[in-house]
């Protein structure tokens, strides 16, 4: 690890972040200027992968949210969803897994899709058995912030790509029922990032912290420490 806002290991061991701290900012065309503090996080490529794009992430926090920055190459836009709280992970999608406290096996599992619609829920997994459930009043002081940026092609189901990007903030209001938030200086979270493509009836999947089969398995998650 190095002092940036993040890296990751080349080993098995769960790999950890630096998460620096920021004012909080607009997505808009001066949003480069906020995100340059925060250095890029490349996710591996999971077993299988049919497809050879790259996946990298930034991550930085404030007073108020945490903001994600979700960068992939790609070929075509393969997502048909416009709905939020669809099945998103069976088309194209980045996600963010946040399990803030290690007392309590419960986390918050957020999905954007090219299509900038939303997947956010929070999730008990017992025993390895978990469920989503969906916050109640997704708006106001609970509702994220988003802005997606098509590279090569149009913001359209089926069109020729180059890449697709995902600007997301995170309020701590919607992780309100979780314990450990806010976080401050020195606080650990511990957190996955993923990313899905599906392009040829072919999937490729990625992870920054190793999990087996399941995205779920929360006990392998890496770790993030705020600076």
């Amino acid at each position: 690890m190095n002092s940036g806002s993040a890296s990751a290991t080349n080993t098995d061991e769960p790999p950890q972040a630096v998460v620096r701290p920021t004012d909080d900012f607009e997505f808009n065309e001066d949003s480069n200027k906020s995100w340059a503090a925060a250095d890029w996080v490349a996710l591996n490529r999971r077993p299988e992968a049919q497809h050879d794009y790259v996946s990298r992430f930034k991550m930085l926090y404030s007073n108020t949210g945490i903001y994600f920055l979700f960068d992939g190459t790609d070929s075509r836009l393969t997502a048909t969803m416009t709905e939020d709280f669809d099945d998103l992970w069976t088309e194209d999608v980045f996600e963010v897994f946040l399990w803030p406290d290690e007392a309590h096996p419960i986390y918050f599992e957020y999905e954007i899709s090219p299509l900038n619609r939303e997947l956010p829920i929070l999730v008990p997994n017992f025993g390895n058995k978990f469920m989503g459930w969906r916050p109640w009043n997704f708006e106001g002081e609970r509702k994220t912030r988003t802005r997606i940026h098509i590279t090569g092609g149009e913001a359209t189901s089926g069109a020729t790509i180059q890449g697709w990007s995902a600007e997301v903030f995170i309020p701590y209001a919607l992780l309100a029922p979780l314990k450990n938030v806010p976080p401050r200086a020195g606080s650990k979270w511990r957190a996955n990032v993923y990313r899905i493509d599906y392009d040829d009836d072919k999937m490729t999947q990625w992870d920054w912290a190793r999990v087996g089969p399941s995205f779920h398995e929360f006990q392998k998650f890496g770790t993030l420490v705020f600076e």
